[in-house]
């Protein structure tokens, strides 16, 4: 099957006896072992129908064999990071989610050596990622990053990261799979928060990892039911449910995007857009050589008071989150990255003026006039 047919089919088998097209909504929390032959359920915390019936799904989306879904994002990537032992070696993206970096900064107290670099440009990826002295574990990709969309050569660090016997994670949250497949691109693990695109209504919480390793299947198993952080029944569910209709969504997002970037760059109060679908955009060739379309977020940098532009927007609400149906615009320095140090912040050029926008499936016409218009009316320069 194709990408778009799996997306509606897989993990949807008829019920046996009832035949329901979609499949029941399991809600227990503990089964008869008497009913089952052999036993298969034995808690939810360990095993669920309508969890596993979500992770046959996003498996299927990257054509590999495994998945495993969580609580949240963060969950899904604490489990990634539980691979990871005092002593170890972990090179990540310099520019990630600020939930990310306060991971990255408990790796470290726990006593792993964490480097972060540009591993979109090219000379910075290298230098960190051969280095002779010490041992490289994992490394941990955003492409693309947030909240600066900067991209990264995902085949060109696999093959990199294999040669030294380390791992690759590659954040796909800002892309989904419908626009990106990092493991058919070289990398071993696929994150996502699945609260942003595959859930896509900003309605449920939810996180996974995709892998096509049976050994790391039975670690993030054991590691799952150990620490408590499954995703429930009906967040499954409902992820399971907005899964369906991924790509239609994915491709209004992009043309919203398109069209909200081509108006911001003619405004005199926008210093810089960040988009990979710009040919200025650094990583635009490999963007266009590894994703099917640019993303449905940008950013940029706003000569003006970033609080004045997002309360006069009206149909951009001013909220945290990305991928919806709903269109959203944030300041990352003040929200989604506020505990990152200040001084980290405008080192990595997450500056207390960047903008972030994730663009929903509105008419493309009245998120430029509502975008638009609040900059032309608080700018200073109008």
């Amino acid at each position: 099957m194709r990408f778009d047919t799996r997306l509606v089919h897989e993990g949807q088998t008829p019920s046996p006896g009832s035949g329901d097209i979609v499949p029941p909504l399991h809600l227990a929390v503990t089964y008869s072992r008497s009913a089952q032959d052999p036993p298969r359920y034995f808690y939810s915390r360990g095993e669920n129908p309508t969890r596993e019936d979500l992770e046959r799904c996003l498996a299927a989306l990257e054509d590999v064999g495994f998945a495993t879904a969580y609580a949240s994002g963060q969950a899904a990537a604490m489990t990634a990071l539980s691979l990871l032992r005092a002593g170890d070696r972990l090179v990540a993206s310099d520019d990630v989610y600020g939930g990310t970096h306060q991971l990255l900064d408990l790796a470290r107290a726990q006593g792993v050596t964490v480097d972060q670099v540009d591993l979109s440009d090219a000379q910075h990826r290298d230098s960190a990622l051969a280095q002779a002295a010490g041992r490289l574990d994992m490394v941990w990709l955003e492409s693309p990053s947030n909240p600066l969309l900067k991209i990264a050569d995902i085949a060109a660090v696999s093959a990199v990261a294999h040669d030294r016997g380390a791992l690759v994670l590659v954040d796909n949250t800002l892309a989904s799979p419908a626009l990106q497949q990092p493991l058919a691109l070289g990398a071993d693990i696929s994150l996502y928060s699945a609260t942003k695109f595959l859930g896509g209504h900003l309605d449920v919480l939810g996180g996974a990892l995709v892998y096509d390793s049976a050994d790391l299947h039975e670690r993030f198993l054991a590691y799952r039911t150990m620490a408590g952080n499954a995703a429930g029944a009906m967040d499954c569910f409902l992820i399971h449910r907005g899964v369906k209709t991924l790509s239609l969504r994915v491709a209004r997002q992009v043309d919203n995007a398109r069209a909200v970037v081509a108006a911001l760059t003619a405004q005199p109060a926008v210093a810089a857009v960040h988009f990979p679908g710009l040919a200025e955009h650094p990583g635009h060739e490999i963007a266009c050589r590894q994703m099917r379309g640019p993303g449905a977020l940008a950013s940029f940098e706003y000569q003006g008071d970033p609080a004045a532009l997002m309360d006069r927007c009206r149909l951009f609400a001013p909220a945290v989150s990305l991928g919806g149906v709903r269109s959203l615009i944030e300041c990352p320095a003040f929200m989604t990255h506020r505990p990152v140090p200040r001084e980290t912040r405008l080192r990595l050029g997450v500056t207390d003026n960047l903008i972030r926008l994730s663009m929903g499936i509105e008419d493309p016409a009245d998120l430029v006039d509502d975008l638009i218009g609040a900059i032309q009316d608080v700018s200073p320069t109008h």
